[in-house]
């Protein structure tokens, strides 16, 4: 899959995986000092990428956190979405944690979803990678599978790649 917004997958065979932007602001460019660059603002409403993942077709209208596309979850199907906060709370406060997160079946429960499902569960976890701040969050179409389906969530996330702050303002991009 291409790069887009600093995130791709190399998904395995069976998911589906886009990257996108909201409509809103780009974020602005900023020096290396993490400041806005001299001429650029930054008072809009800023939208960043989000990359996701999922065992069936995503619907084009669906939110950052899978709004749309996890009522159609199947008890075999898995969602993930790796949501971009920027780099202006990187490495801080809840996002401390460096690297991709790795997944395991205890980080899974029914009520870490944005809302109740019956029968689903979910993983929120918040990190940093290379100066840019994201939550990867896992949805499970069934908790009562969780451990099969947990181990295709993992096979998912080791395939995701993150450009890092450095790399993205030399090639003209916005973490």
């Amino acid at each position: 899959m291409a790069d887009r917004y600093g995130m791709k997958a190399d998904a395995p065979r069976g998911w589906y995986v886009e990257v996108t932007r909201r409509p809103g602001e780009e974020p602005p460019l900023t020096a290396a000092n993490g400041r806005v660059a001299a001429g650029q603002r930054d008072d809009g409403d800023v939208t960043r990428g989000v990359l996701h993942a999922c065992t069936r077709a995503l619907p084009a209208d669906r939110g950052d956190f899978g709004s749309g596309v996890v009522d159609l979850l199947g008890p075999d199907d898995v969602f993930v979405a790796l949501v971009d906060y920027g780099p202006e709370v990187a490495d801080q406060g809840l996002f401390e944690r460096q690297g991709l997160p790795r997944l395991a079946p205890s980080q899974f429960a029914p009520n870490r979803m944005q809302r109740p499902l019956p029968g689903m569960s979910a993983s929120q976890q918040f990190f940093s990678s290379g100066g840019r701040a994201f939550c990867l969050f896992t949805v499970l179409g069934s908790h009562a599978r969780r451990m099969a389906s947990v181990q295709r969530a993992a096979q998912l996330v080791r395939t995701l790649h993150i450009t890092d702050r450095d790399t993205m303002r030399r090639q003209g991009g916005r973490p």
